[in-house]
């Protein structure tokens, strides 16, 4: 495997955090270092050697900066190859000096665009010639150590450090991988941004860093998760978080967004809600969440949107439960829940809010706007003669909102903001219905005075009968079946309520 050993660098970076040791190192290595404005002045402040890349190129830096590197004698520099006689004869007869490592820091884009600065602010820092420095230093990996972010400092400085600053190819190459990802994921964030309004018909997706999962849905699937977590999420206790955990992660958060007016404790099994109530207390919604289902929340996860407390962390603590979701816990709450080692506790930052989901599929990847309607009262058209009542009206946006966070076809059964019963991910509506209706039975809830909520329109009039026969008093669903006006006619016949919404929450 070839060895080369780093003889001469070019430094180039816009933060100069984390660079002074490397430096020194090199220095010390006796390599010698180019470098341009605000790094060659960082390096000169360290008293060390250092060549002004105007020195090479016999071109100053010009137009405020954006053309500095973009020369002949330093794309030449990193881009001739050292066993290649005629590149080195061309090198020799036009002076370039060779260039062997490279060490660049882009301008940080995408920090400059969540910062909501200015169009000119940004364009301003769209990277030219750090970018294509990367990309050259990374295409001659057999001669070149590219390192593209701060992100790799260590990386180089272990090297440096352990090896003398002498590299194999395949540590190059690793080196090269790393700087194509950082291409990449800068050119991604551009497009991106210059192709808000969706008028170029291409997707663009990067997400760094990246971790490796125990597995994934399965232990003989291999797992791994890119974005960044912690920009969401802080773990303060409790095992490696699994692939499985995320997925329910974020259906529990989309959940707990519904209700950002309300003390709301939810429980959710496979991505579905067991059990969501409000309350008094963080103490008391849970009790009220727990009991729409007290078999599936063993195993499952807990998301709250208030602080929990001791007398919650006492409620909860006998439950055997993966993961509890929450803004903030109590010193006392926290003495309580972490003496079960495994148990993983997440701190919420701020409240879920995406734009944007993707999956991939059938050899390629489909991308949709998230759901994000809520139905509120203004929401509700009343179809039936009977309008419902406050309470109902209350209890139908409650359903609705649990609905529409629960795989399809689903119907929901609530009342008083508690989740009594919900029928989820079935072949029919009637299956869906049944199958809740069955399940508030066995927990011991009844239906009398409770309403029901249905993500699709109803086809025929058999889910309102159905949901009549069992005590339903008010619906919500959609519309837009040809045959709705079945369905309100049993309503009207039976004395129910029905409103319609106009809006469909299918959820596969």
């Amino acid at each position: 495997m070839s060895k080369k050993k780093i003889q001469s660098a070019l430094i180039s970076v816009f933060h100069k955090d984390g660079l002074e040791p490397i430096v020194r190192k090199l220095d010390e290595q006796g390599v010698k270092i180019y470098s341009t404005g605000g790094t060659e002045k960082f390096i000169k402040e360290l008293g060390i050697d250092v060549i002004p890349v105007e020195s090479l190129t016999d071109y100053p830096s010009i137009f405020g900066g954006r053309v500095k590197t973009l020369h002949p004698k330093v794309f030449g520099g990193i881009l001739h190859r050292r066993d290649n006689d005629s590149d080195l004869t061309e090198a020799k007869k036009f002076e370039i000096p060779p260039i062997d490592l490279v060490i660049v820091d882009l301008y940080p884009f995408e920090e400059t665009v969540a910062s909501g600065a200015g169009e000119d602010d940004i364009i301003e820092k769209i990277d030219i010639g750090g970018i294509a420095l990367i990309r050259a230093g990374a295409k001659n990996y057999k001669d070149v150590v590219m390192v593209s972010s701060r992100e790799y400092y260590q990386d180089l400085q272990d090297i440096l450090d352990n090896q003398n600053g002498e590299t194999t190819e395949d540590e190059r190459k690793l080196f090269a991988a790393k700087a194509f990802a950082t291409s990449s994921h800068y050119d991604s964030a551009i497009f991106n941004w210059m192709n808000a309004e969706k008028q170029v018909p291409a997707f663009r997706v990067s997400s760094a860093p990246g971790r490796t999962l125990r597995y994934g849905e399965n232990p003989h699937q291999k797992g791994y998760f890119y974005g960044d977590f912690e920009e969401y999420f802080e773990q303060i206790h409790g095992k490696e978080i699994s692939y499985n955990n995320l997925v329910d992660i974020e259906a529990a958060v989309q959940l707990m967004a519904e209700f950002p007016d309300d003390i709301a404790f939810g429980i959710l099994k496979h991505n579905n809600a067991c059990g969501i109530a409000t309350g008094k207390s963080v103490k008391e919604a849970y009790q009220r969440a727990f009991a729409a289902d007290t078999v599936s929340a063993f195993g499952g996860i807990l998301i709250t949107n208030q602080e929990v407390d001791k007398a919650a962390a006492e409620e909860m603590s006998s439950l055997f439960f993966e993961i509890l979701i929450a803004p903030t816990f109590a010193v006392d709450a926290l003495e309580i829940l972490e003496k079960k080692k495994n148990r993983i506790l997440l701190i919420q930052k701020k409240p879920w809010r995406q734009e944007v989901q993707y999956k991939s599929l059938l050899n390629g990847t489909i991308v949709q706007d998230y759901d994000l309607k809520s139905e509120t009262k203004d929401d509700l058209e009343v179809k039936t003669k009977n309008a419902p009542t406050a309470d109902e009206v209350d209890d139908l946006i409650f359903a609705s909102k649990v609905c529409k966070q629960s795989k399809s076809n689903t119907i929901v059964l609530a009342k008083g903001g508690q989740l009594l019963a919900s029928g989820v991910g079935q072949t029919s509506r009637v299956d869906a219905l049944n199958q809740a209706i069955e399940k508030a039975g066995k927990f011991g809830f009844d239906l009398n005075g409770a309403v029901m909520a249905s993500d699709a329109f109803f086809p025929f009039p058999d889910c309102v009968e159905i949901a009549h026969k069992a005590g339903i008093t008010a619906v919500i669903q959609p519309g837009g079946s040809i045959k709705d006006q079945d369905s309100v006619d049993y309503c009207d016949a039976n004395g129910l309520a029905m409103v319609m919404t106009g809006t469909r929450h299918f959820k596969h």
